[in-house]
């Protein structure tokens, strides 16, 4: 078949129907004929709300970060009527927290016991601090250490003497949590290892203002998914078409349709059932995960080299979610976070390599689903990395015992009733996906994320360099997605109008938004 969603317009293909594509898509409106390509059976790529227990639950993003005017997210959700009454005041919206408000929380430690709030407290205020030196050294041309995860170890090292006020127990504990800070901030990051985290471009991230908000899951409202479900629905009917994965981008053609040699298209796209449509230009909103394994095949002619380069450097994780439902809670009514320690780690060690017995150690915690009267007694717990990968192989039963051992273990009751059930994420293995969000790894730069977003071809004497240019891109980000959803799009231009420079292959990649915070504590997974 060839397709070109009809009229004698400029034809637009875009491929990936996440929160980027349709953004795309709902700006280009009007201005041709539009065609927008999603592989899976539905719309809103990593943003996907699920019934669970008595409620919704997110299995992508979570929460809206920075949710005031300056977030197009926020902007967005507001105008759909999708958010509760908090966020709308203008207090919530101007609140500089960085991120979330500290929630009530305790903390469990592997020996079964319940571990001192200011222990805890002590060696997360050290890893803030650090943290924040840390963002310091953004621009420096000689950072202390290439990796953040390298910077962090060498200060905790030099002030290891001082941790517990130098009693050897409460020493080692403080080790124990500085490490589970580390598993946090791999989630917060979306890497397996903060050693793999550039430390230069570490600070280029910002917090925008706002305390971070969710949607609210209710029969009025439809959880996050609600925000692509929206977006979907204002565009015309027969614009998306879903389950039609593309097989190959072929972007320096002439292609014609039969039974019409009057017009030439310099794109054709290829899907893997068969289904061809010519295009002017083509919009790629697809994950950074797929093209890592797919950007040699998926474009014919291939990238050109520093394209190519930029997407191996570019770092990209996985970041998993685990839902337990308990018939009663085993926690107090006031914990809305139960943290987890293990009391033999410190990240001055390697950790164990074996997955396989210690896979379920990469867990940071469990985040209580409020209000319980809406969602039942859930948890959500978090996990990143290699780990996280290595979950996802495991049977639906393997997770559940697991999460049951390792909730028994850390309340030191052997008899703390299974989870009632279970659901989880799996990120890494959706084929289209291949992992959850994107981060500057060592060896890559904010640099890379500005050559991935650049249009092809790149000679601007071409002659077919009439499609989607700067304008556009910008409006794709005024529409873009939720940070730390592998928060598509990032330096993606500066302006506000239509069509007006065109360019042939637009490249909204799904990688961070630059200067702005990507995520924290479990925004995606």
């Amino acid at each position: 078949m060839e397709g070109g969603g009809g009229g004698s317009g400029r034809r637009v293909a875009v491929v990936g129907a996440g929160l980027a594509g349709l953004g795309a898509a709902q700006r280009l409106r009007g201005h041709g004929s539009l065609r927008l390509l999603e592989a899976a059976a539905r719309a809103g790529g990593r943003v996907c709300t699920r019934p669970f227990a008595s409620g919704l639950v997110e299995m992508g993003a979570h929460w809206i970060h920075g949710p005031s005017p300056g977030n197009p997210v926020f902007r967005l959700a507001t105008r759909y009527g999708l958010l509760g009454p908090e966020a709308a005041r203008e207090e919530n919206q101007q609140a500089e927290a960085g991120g979330h408000p500290p929630l009530p929380s305790v903390t469990y430690g592997s020996s079964g016991r319940v571990l001192s709030s200011q222990v805890v407290s002590e060696a997360r205020d050290l890893f803030n601090t650090l943290l924040a030196s840390a963002r310091a050294f953004c621009g420096s041309e000689e950072p202390p250490a290439p990796s953040v995860g390298q910077y962090l170890r060498t200060e905790i090292a030099r002030r290891v003497p001082a941790l517990g006020r130098g009693e050897e127990d409460a020493q080692r504990l403080q080790l124990a949590a500085l490490a589970a800070c580390f598993k946090l901030e791999c989630c917060i990051s979306g890497t397996h290892s903060m050693d793999l985290v550039a430390l230069e471009p570490f600070g280029e991230y910002v917090s925008l203002p706002g305390l971070d908000c969710t949607f609210p899951g209710t029969s009025s409202r439809s959880g996050y998914s609600g925000l692509p479900d929206h977006m979907l629905s204002a565009l015309p009917e027969g614009t998306v078409l879903l389950s039609k994965a593309v097989r190959t981008i072929w972007w320096q053609g002439s292609f014609r349709e039969e039974g019409d040699e009057a017009r030439d298209f310099p794109v054709r796209v290829e899907c893997e059932d068969g289904d061809t449509f010519l295009a002017d230009h083509v919009i790629i909103t697809v994950p950074l995960g797929f093209l890592k394994e797919r950007h040699q095949d998926f474009f014919q002619p291939p990238l050109p080299k520093r394209k190519a380069e930029a997407i191996r450097r570019l770092g990209f994780g996985t970041n998993n979610k685990i839902f337990l439902e308990f018939e009663q809670p085993f926690w107090e009514p006031e914990q809305q976070l139960l943290e987890v320690v293990w009391e033999d780690e410190s990240p001055l060690e390697e950790p164990s390599a074996n997955l396989e017995a210690t896979w379920f150690k990469k867990l940071i915690g469990f985040v209580v689903l409020q209000p319980p009267e809406q969602h039942g007694h859930v948890l959500c717990g978090f996990i990143a990395g290699e780990e996280s990968e290595y979950m996802e192989t495991l049977s639906d039963a393997e997770v559940l015992s697991t999460m049951t051992h390792v909730l028994r273990t850390l309340t030191g009751n052997p008899h703390l009733p299974a989870p009632r059930s279970m659901l989880r994420s799996r990120w890494h293995s959706a084929s289209y996906t291949r992992g959850s969000y994107s981060y500057v790894a060592v060896g890559s730069s904010g640099d890379d994320i500005d050559v991935l977003a650049q249009p092809l071809p790149e000679d601007p004497k071409d002659p077919r360099v009439i499609s989607l240019g700067p304008g556009d891109a910008a409006a794709m980000r005024e529409a873009g997605p939720p940070p730390g959803v592998g928060t598509d799009g990032q330096g993606w231009g500066q302006g506000t109008s239509g069509p007006e420079e065109h360019r042939e292959v637009a490249f909204p990649i799904p990688v961070l938004f630059r200067g702005h915070q990507p995520t924290t504590l479990g925004s995606s997974h």
